[in-house]
Formats: structure tokens, C-alpha cells, sequence
């Protein structure tokens, strides 16, 4: 992945550049060929979705396309802070590299679990994984949408929330990865990163940054800070923050990076707002189409 655009555009080239001198390895090398099972390993796939989102960025700059507000899905919130002016780019590669090893080293492969929940009220799937807590740690991860959530931690617990989930009717889907984040399982990941991100600068962002733990927005170095240490062991409020951009004037949004997860999301949140995708550099006309479209609506 990234391949297309390392090679169209120097401002792309810039940021992979950077990365590899950053972190003391070839993360180019491995984000564009591989191989898979490498590149898949947390502690290699954060810092590689990091500066392939970051270089999508600054084509869509060069292009004169800046965002009025952003927001990041899980990892993406750093790559959010840095399209803000709020972290650099070389803390930022640096601390999704460390960010990665310590879940790793938390939760060894096969413990814990994640699945998404599809049909089943918050609240009735919160009580689900109350019940199952018996069986070990289980929390909702994520907030993705309305009819989905994402539940979290430990492979047993996992595996009886999604049973109880089918008995009532509703769809539980494994997803398949190398630990169960946001749960309390990765406290001691947080606390490890809390070390890394005192020896950090961060800024004021230059727009509106939304926060995953709250969905709401944060504008303090401090409560920055907070807020990512936060999120490795808090659910992430997708929807929450999706609600408060339409709230807050947001008409078109753009996804930077492969797939179209997250347009689904906004799209059940609000079917009214514009959603484009822009993942490589085939997508720039298309990006750039529906920005006019949406300022002469």
C-alpha cells in the first residue's frame, strides 16, 4: 500500500522518507511489498497506517484541500493530531511504533478477542458483556454506528457475549486481530505509553480536533495527551463524534485511507452528508469534485 503515491508525489515521498529515518528501518520497504505477516504485526502495521494516512494528507494539501475539522478512528486520532499541527510526524511514527509493541507485549496472541455486534440495543449488549464478565474481561470497544458496535477482550468472555448475542437474534463476527484493543486489558500498554507521551511536545491544533474517548473536541496540549492515553483502554466514541461534526457544520466528509469503513459508518449515522473516499492517487479528482459540490450547495 502507499506505493502509487510514494512514487507521484514528493510531498508523500517526504513522510515515508522520514519514517524510515525516524524509526531506524526500511517501514517503506515493508508498507510496499511486505511481506504480510510482517507487515500485519501491530508494532509495524500502527506506524505504516500512520504514515500512509499522513501522506494522503499532504497530497490532499498540495492540492489546496485542507480540513476544517478532523477526527481519527482509534490510531487515526494521531494521525488527526498531526493533520492538525498538534503532534509532528516524527513523535507521532515514533509513539504508534511503541504504541503498537506495548499491546503486544500485553496480550499475547490467542488471549484476548474482538468482535462486532450487529442488531443488538447498546444497552442490551452492555448488559451482555456485564453477565459474561464472570468468564473474564469483556467491555464494548468501540461505537462504530447505529446497529453496530465492537466488543473487547479476553478470547473466553469474547466468545460468550457473541453466543448470547445469537441466541437473541442478533450478528456477532470475530475480527481477526493481534490484541483486543480498547479494554482494560491494555493498561499497562496506557501506562507505558503515558511515560512516552510526557517527553513529547504537543500543540494547540490549528482546527477542531474530536477526541475518541468523548466525541467531543479537545484543544489543550494536556487534555490531548490524556485523551491518548485514554483510548488505548477506553471504547471509542465513533459515533458520538460523527453526530458533533454534522452538529457543528460539517457537510462532506473525506476518508483518508484504503476501504470504505468508515463512510459506512457516517452513512448510517447520517444518510444526509456527503461521504468520499481518497486512498490513492486516482482519487484526487474525485476528492476534489465532490469539495466544490459540496461548497455550492
Amino acid at each position: 500500500m502507499g506505493k502509487e503515491l510514494y512514487d507521484s508525489y514528493s510531498v508523500a515521498r517526504e513522510v515515508f522518507d522520514t519514517a524510515d529515518k525516524v524509526l531506524g528501518f526500511k517501514l517503506s520497504e515493508l508498507v510496499f511489498h511486505g511481506p504480510a505477516d510482517r507487515l500485519t504485526l501491530t508494532q509495524n502495521a500502527q506506524p505504516a497506517i500512520l504514515a500512509v494516512s499522513v501522506a494522503l494528507a499532504r497530497v490532499l494539501e498540495s492540492h489546496g484541500l485542507r480540513p476544517d475539522m478532523v477526527a481519527g478512528f482509534s490510531l487515526g486520532e494521531y494521525s488527526a493530531l498531526v493533520v492538525a499541527g498538534s503532534l509532528a510526524f516524527e513523535d507521532a511514527v515514533l509513539l504508534a511504533r511503541k504504541r503498537g509493541l506495548y499491546m503486544q507485549e500485553v496480550c499475547p496472541p490467542g488471549k484476548g478477542g474482538m468482535a462486532a455486534i450487529m442488531g443488538m440495543p447498546y444497552a442490551e449488549l452492555e448488559a451482555l458483556c456485564f453477565a459474561a464478565s464472570k468468564h473474564g474481561v469483556v467491555t464494548v470497544g468501540n461505537y462504530n454506528c447505529p446497529g453496530q458496535v465492537v466488543i473487547s477482550g479476553e478470547a473466553g468472555a469474547v466468545d460468550q457475549v457473541c453466543k448470547a448475542v445469537r441466541d437473541r437474534g442478533g450478528r456477532a463476527v470475530p475480527i481477526p486481530v493481534s490484541a483486543p484493543f480498547h479494554c482494560a486489558l491494555m493498561e499497562p500498554a496506557a501506562l507505558k505509553l503515558a511515560r512516552d507521551l510526557d517527553t513529547v511536545g504537543l500543540n494547540p491544533p490549528n482546527v477542531p480536533v474530536y477526541c475518541n474517548v468523548s466525541g467531543k473536541t479537545v484543544s489543550e496540549p494536556e487534555e490531548i495527551k490524556e485523551g491518548l492515553i485514554q483510548q488505548v483502554t477506553s471504547p471509542v466514541l465513533w459515533q458520538v463524534a460523527i453526530e458533533n461534526m454534522i452538529r457543528d457544520g460539517a457537510s462532506l466528509f473525506v476518508e483518508v485511507g484504503p476501504g470504505k469503513t468508515l463512510s459506512g459508518f457516517g452513512r448510517r449515522i447520517d444518510p444526509g452528508v456527503g461521504f468520499v473516499r481518497f486512498a490513492s492517487p486516482e482519487d484526487v479528482d474525485e476528492v476534489l469534485d465532490s469539495h466544490k459540490e459540496a461548497w455550492l450547495e
